[in-house]
């Protein structure tokens, strides 16, 4: 009976494996094919032609540096400003603060639609709309509340005692923050990180609101590739190429990502 039992779940492993990879394989595979005919290469040959459309279409190769930029600039502003977010609402009780971490949490499930007339008004006031730093901005707005949620549960996991004997010890709280809490929630801001890569790769709302000629991500990049005579062998060549990315931060980070949500559960 056991037997029956091992041989069924290595069946439905095998099967759930397939149904979740095959359509990766084959989008892999439709991007090394030639969907369009051109001059050097018949429609249905194996051709690296599609890879290399995404470099010599300027189009193209904006959209990924304007997409790892609102990544980068996400990361940089969101992280420092919810440490000590988070930090003051583990250690420290003030009147409301138990509501006003709701009322971030809150925040962050408004649909983003709902806030893009209120943010486009601002931003053109600011004189930052159709740029790369207010899109970046605005994904900050909305990847800060579960960054202080999510930093402030790893922050509450490290014991108070480590705070009192830094201080004891002579070491300021920027000092202690900077030498000895960071590196203990290192997993948490590799957890947190890796939303924020989430939300800023794959939001389309705000680019599509606060952008018109620059700042345009890979997403709407993709978007504007379906036309009349779609090119499918780029387009799936586009979608794996934006893939890469997730994947290296992925790797780079598994160790502080498994970690991270391990302690997280």
């Amino acid at each position: 009976m056991a037997r029956y039992l091992g041989a069924i779940k290595t069946v439905t492993l095998i099967a759930f494996l397939g149904f979740t990879f095959l359509p990766l394989v084959q989008m892999t595979l439709i991007s090394f094919v030639a969907t369009l005919p051109t001059a050097s290469v018949e429609v249905g040959s194996f051709t690296l032609h599609n890879y290399a459309g995404i470099w010599s279409d300027p189009a193209l190769r904006s959209a990924f540096v304007n997409s790892i930029a609102y990544v980068l600039i996400n990361i940089c502003i969101t992280v420092p400003v919810a440490i000590p977010a988070a930090y003051a609402f583990s250690r420290m009780s003030f009147t409301g603060d138990t509501h006003l971490f709701l009322a971030f949490i809150a925040f962050r499930i408004t649909p983003p639609v709902v806030l893009t007339l209120p943010i486009f008004q601002l931003f053109s006031a600011l004189g930052i709309v159709n740029s790369v730093f207010g899109i970046a901005l605005a994904h900050c707005l909305f990847n800060l509340p579960v960054s202080i949620w999510v930093l402030q549960g790893f922050i509450s996991a490290v014991p108070k005692e480590m705070d009192e004997t830094a201080f004891l010890d002579g070491y300021s709280r920027p000092r202690f923050i900077w030498r000895i809490l960071l590196p203990q929630i290192a997993p948490g801001i590799a957890v947190t990180a890796f939303f924020c890569f989430m939300f800023s790769w794959v939001e389309v709302v705000f680019a599509r609101i606060l952008t018109t000629t620059n700042g345009k991500p890979i997403s709407m990049a993709l978007n504007a590739l379906f036309g009349f005579q779609t090119d499918i062998g780029l387009v799936m060549a586009v979608t794996v190429a934006s893939m890469l990315p997730g994947a290296v931060l992925l790797f780079a980070m598994r160790n502080h990502l498994s970690r991270g949500f391990r302690i997280g559960g």
